[in-house]
């Protein structure tokens, strides 16, 4: 059963959807997890739909939408700063709270890549989040970037890029545009997993905004709330080493699971594994009823 929806943040209207089991009864209140999407993508990705089904399998709800300047959202197309997502994570929130089937204290959050990242600094600064589950996310933006440009050369272009971004904002007014690739490389073989209709030209002001932000500098407030972390033992796009610091900074309860078999995308990659992780993980931490 899904829900079109629309709700407000910083005065923009942005879609999502809410998807209930087929099984719901009138008046029933159900857990729910809100999926989030990754770097310029939207609502309608495989490793956001793929989970949200996975969800209301297990008797779940879920809520998946389209961040400011994603998808069908208004804003700006492409103008993505991390903290206006997190602000629109809460906004969602705050949304979902008020629906009648879910249970307004018993919402997490999840999401892969860069909607991971989302993830964990949305549930590390609103309590309201009972949980959250993060799949191949990143704490610490710097570090992250020097694993995904790697040696000095190409390390030299990623930050002259960012300083001509600054000096051509200086001059003409508006942020210079570059291409997805050249913010967050990934290889040829992996790029079937990114939507067609999914933002290629973004201001530096994100790869800036990406570069400053630092999830695991707050994830010690999700506890007691647990978190989940996974990730792929050799990630093609974001270091593993990012989940592993994040585990480290993160108060109880936390677990970190690595998979020899996935890649970036894991949840669109439709492993059974993941899967038996995650729903053993819900039904100890998250399960359906209190």
């Amino acid at each position: 059963m899904e829900q079109p929806v629309t709700f407000i943040s910083a005065g923009l209207k942005l879609s999502g959807v809410v998807h209930l089991p087929d099984n719901v009864k009138p008046g029933e209140k159900l857990p729910a997890i809100i999926v989030l999407h990754g770097f310029g993508s939207n609502k309608n990705a495989g490793n956001v739909q793929i989970p949200c089904k996975m969800l209301n399998e297990w008797g779940y709800a879920a809520m998946r939408f389209d961040m400011r300047s994603c998808g069908d959202s208004e804003g700006e197309f492409g103008h993505i700063l991390c903290l206006d997502q997190v602000e629109d994570t809460r906004n969602a929130l705050t949304h979902l709270q008020s629906h009648p089937n879910i249970d307004p204290k018993r919402i997490g959050v999840m999401g892969s890549s860069f909607g991971a990242a989302v993830a964990l600094y949305s549930g590390s600064v609103d309590e309201r989040f009972a949980c959250v589950i993060s799949s191949g996310g990143w704490g610490n933006g710097e570090r992250k970037f020097r694993g995904q440009h790697p040696g000095e050369a190409a390390w030299k272009t990623f930050t002259d890029m960012l300083e001509a971004g600054r000096r051509y904002k200086q001059e003409h007014g508006k942020p210079m545009m570059v291409d997805r690739y050249e913010i967050v490389p990934v290889p040829d073989r992996m790029r079937h997993h990114i939507l067609e209709k999914s933002v290629d030209m973004f201001p530096v002001d994100t790869a800036q905004s990406m570069f400053d932000f630092k999830a695991e500098e707050v994830i010690h407030k999700l506890s007691p709330r647990p978190l989940l972390l996974l990730h792929s033992s050799v990630d093609s796009v974001t270091p593993t080493e990012q989940s592993i610091a994040l585990f480290h900074n993160a108060g109880k309860p936390k677990d970190l699971h690595l998979f020899n078999e996935t890649d970036h995308f894991m949840f669109a990659e439709s492993m059974p594994r993941v899967r038996t992780v995650v729903k053993d993980w819900l039904h100890l931490y998250f399960p359906l009823q209190a």
